[in-house]
């Protein structure tokens, strides 16, 4: 055994430069796992940075000043931050309240329905399968109110938090544009000078991270825009909260559309019932997702990333599990940070007996 794990590590960290490196990922992984918490503003501006440094860059292509360039960017972030919390902000806010005074009526209604069920369908189901089903929606209403009540009664600490989010991350998404230079050459005067692995890996995943973060963040914008407008013009009710929610389900490669199908579906069936109205909603809203998929993705994610569904459907489980919405969102790019490491890293032949 202390032979083979021998021959294992003589293979795979001979080189100075893979164990550099091997250092530096476990380093940065256990740092975002126990500070995470506290260094959320940071990360979050860097994230935000990372985003529109490729506006900045071309700016500067067109022969703009880099000082000039980070605040014409930068003045376009603040617009659009304060379009959100002026205008999207108390839409989607009173939208969300309406929807949460409409849920005793909704549960009534599909309480009746589901009462209907045992007549309709004897062969399939019971009576008391179907008083098993409604007391589980109730317990499980229970603790959504217990949760929405709690969610209220903390919400001043939570408003703190958004006021510190508010006043830091923009300092912070300033800073990172404008000294990104500095930073970078403060982080690598701390790395070895043989760092050629180090670098290949960075290049790659700068290209790669840099295109698929920017175009998801595009197609969110996209995708609920034009949902929005859809389903405005049709005269669907919480429009903007269900747009909202489309244009975050396509963070979630093949499981995002598939539920957020359901909230569709179901409001336009208590608005409009089996209708016309209901059916040119699932038309239009089909036609979006297939519009996505085969036209926005293409478009905007011309280097696709090759891996393959199961790595993507396990990425998003593994760091969506450590880190919420944010391991959700960087769950591909991450995976695709695990593959180039494991392509770039060296290996030594095992000496042979």
């Amino acid at each position: 055994m202390v032979k083979v794990l021998r021959s294992w590590l003589h293979r795979y960290f001979s080189d100075e430069q893979a164990v550099v490196l091997a250092v530096l990922l476990v380093l940065g992984f256990a740092l975002v796992l126990t500070l995470g918490g506290m260094l959320a503003p940071v990360l979050t501006g860097l994230v935000l940075a990372f985003l529109m440094q490729g506006l900045v860059n071309g700016l500067e292509r067109l022969k703009v000043p880099q000082v000039l360039a980070v605040w014409l960017v930068f003045t376009l972030f603040m617009g659009g931050l304060t379009v959100f919390l002026l205008v999207l902000m108390p839409l989607l806010w009173q939208q969300l309240s309406t929807l949460f005074n409409e849920l005793p009526r909704m549960a009534a209604e599909w309480q009746s329905v589901f009462l209907l069920l045992p007549e309709r369908y004897p062969n399939l189901i019971t009576d008391a399968q179907v008083v098993q089903l409604i007391d589980s929606m109730r317990g499980e209403a229970g603790k959504f109110g217990q949760w929405a009540l709690s969610f209220s009664l903390s919400s001043l600490p939570m408003l703190v938090s958004v006021m510190i989010y508010l006043v830091l991350v923009p300092i912070l998404v300033f800073f990172f544009l404008k000294d990104r230079e500095q930073i970078g050459q403060w982080f690598r005067g701390y790395l070895p000078r043989e760092r050629a692995l180090i670098t290949q890996v960075a290049q790659e995943m700068n290209q790669q991270i840099a295109n698929y973060i920017r175009g998801k963040f595009i197609e969110i914008i996209i995708c609920g825009v034009v949902t929005y407008i859809a389903f405005a013009f049709l005269g669907l009710n919480y429009a903007a909260l269900l747009a909202l929610l489309v244009g975050l389900s396509v963070v979630v490669p093949y499981i995002g559309a598939v539920v957020v199908t359901v909230p569709v579906a179901l409001i336009g069936l208590f608005q409009w019932g089996w209708s016309d109205q209901f059916l040119y909603l699932m038309v239009i809203y089909g036609i979006i997702q297939a519009l996505d998929g085969n036209v926005l993705v293409p478009l905007l994610f011309s280097e696709a990333v090759n891996l393959h569904p199961v790595a993507i459907i396990c990425a998003v489980l593994l760091f969506g599990g450590l880190w919420g919405f944010w391991g959700v969102f960087f769950a591909i790019p991450l995976a695709t940070l695990f593959k180039a490491v494991i392509n770039a890293w060296p290996r030594t032949e095992p000496v042979s007996a």
